[in-house]
């Protein structure tokens, strides 16, 4: 503990601190929380109160905002205030800081901890912010982030500032701007039932007698059958993220899981986070309105249009009746055969609509159900079953295939060749995986977007 000595006069240079020590058993919150944070984080109490120290001279002395950002951090939501062993503890956001060498802090006089970061380091190391208001398509969107870039799962290490577990994963896909855990996690929704469940809602057990023992939670991405009995979960889990179907409600402790709204969740919660197309027909109709709008329960215009439009890309065969307003399973097989024909597999070929699908339709684009093309045909005159976009299965470290010198091919032709000293050729090389990041950072995108490894859009936009 830290106390600002009221006796003692302060007329210039920094405030004087008395600094006691608490007992290393003192059984109170404030020190248990310190005690597991200082666990995850590796560092050690005499630092993090010499920490304290600095910041909170910084802000009486007027000295520096990002001290006093760092002690404004808003409190933490919690139930169940501290995880027995077996999960990574509810904090701030955890961020990178620049270490500088512990013998140039000491040159210039400035103090150091233990692992070598100075102390104005150790202290931004943690941040926190409110909640975000967000859509179900951007919170789907997020989710699909760490999908896309195979987070591995770790309870000690962080990933964009959020922790790489379960509830760690899903504090990041609700915006929360915290790390919470699955004792904690229930504070940030409203409880809801298993027919209210809608893309973007939690899945969440916590076991209270045993959190270690099977507490888990995952992101509901949206019925899979009609008889519910099959969803599509977005989940942390070993070895990496995953998207998968998923028997209701896990495929263990079934019983046991709670379904949750997001409690900050934004009006409208469809087309946030969708893309759209940006050419062609403008207005709704063009535009990707939200995974919302698909899947079992679902009713309205967009269900009857994508309806239309497979039916007029080889899908017709699938509807007996229709295609009209209300979600049917031959939506979902015209849906998945159309994905199929794209090349797409697994999660990218669910029988759900996403942005990438509902654009190959709205503009004509790909493979139709059992072969041919689209009406569009977007370069030269080879049309669109020489640029539809093969899978991302044929673009990974090891594979070689006519796909990745069509590829390379078509960077060079855009201006994104640089990388190659000769070719290219048909083996994926870190020549074309630095070559696509270079044209997916010129489309603006960031992160997981622009990892070097060709998705849909990517394909799209190189071949328009």
């Amino acid at each position: 503990m830290t106390t600002l000595l009221p006796d003692t006069p302060v007329t210039t240079g920094a405030p004087v601190f008395d600094d006691i020590a608490a007992a290393r058993d003192c059984p109170c919150p404030g020190c248990a929380q310190e005690r597991l944070a200082l666990r995850a984080a590796g560092g050690s109490r005499a630092s993090t109160r010499a920490a304290a120290v600095v910041a909170l001279g910084a802000v009486l002395t007027g000295a520096g905002t990002g001290a006093a950002h760092a002690l404004a951090q808003p409190p933490v939501a919690t139930q169940n205030p501290l995880p027995p062993g077996g999960q990574g503890a509810p904090g701030p956001l955890f961020t990178e800081a620049a270490t500088s060498h512990p013998a140039a802090a000491q040159a210039s006089g400035t103090q150091t901890s233990t692992a070598g970061a100075t102390v104005a380091q150790t202290a931004a190391l943690r941040t926190a912010s409110s909640p975000m208001r967000l859509t179900r398509a951007q919170i789907l969107a997020r989710a699909q982030t760490w999908v896309d870039a195979r987070v591995s799962y770790s309870m000690g290490a962080y990933y964009q500032g959020y922790r790489k577990d379960c509830s760690g994963f899903v504090s990041m896909a609700w915006g929360l701007g915290s790390n919470q855990w699955t004792g904690s996690l229930a504070a940030y929704g409203v409880r809801i039932s298993k027919s209210q469940l809608r893309p973007g809602d939690m899945l969440l057990f916590h076991n209270p007698a045993n959190p270690g023992a099977g507490s888990h939670v995952t992101i509901f991405g949206g019925w899979a059958d009609a008889s519910k009995t099959r969803y599509v979960a977005y989940e942390q889990t070993r070895p990496h993220t995953l998207k998968r179907t998923t028997p209701y409600a896990y495929w263990n402790h079934s019983g046991g899981y709670v379904p949750y709204r997001y409690k900050y969740l934004a009006d409208g919660g469809g087309s946030g986070g969708g893309t759209g197309g940006t050419g062609g027909s403008s207005g709704s109709g063009a535009a990707f309105p939200g995974a919302s709008a698909f899947g079992p329960g679902a009713s309205g215009g967009h269900v009857t249009k994508l309806g239309r439009m497979l039916s007029e890309r080889g899908g017709g065969r699938f509807y007996s009746v229709g295609p009209g307003p209300r979600w049917s399973d031959a939506d979902r097989r015209a849906t998945q055969a159309f994905q199929r024909a794209q090349g797409w597999r697994g999660a990218e070929a669910d029988g759900i609509p996403g942005p990438a699908t509902w654009r190959y339709l709205v503009e004509g684009r790909g493979r139709d159900i059992g072969g041919g093309s689209g009406s569009g045909t977007g370069s030269g005159g080879s049309g669109h079953t020489s640029t539809a976009f093969p899978g991302k299965q044929h673009f990974r470290p090891g594979q070689s295939n006519a796909h990745i010198t069509k590829l390379g091919r078509q960077l060079v032709k855009k201006g994104y060749g640089r990388h190659y000293a000769q070719g290219p050729g048909p083996r994926w090389s870190e020549a074309d995986r630095r070559n696509v990041e270079a044209f997916q950072r010129a489309q603006g995108w960031r992160g997981a977007e622009a990892d070097g490894y060709p998705g849909p859009e990517t394909w799209r936009r190189l071949f328009r």
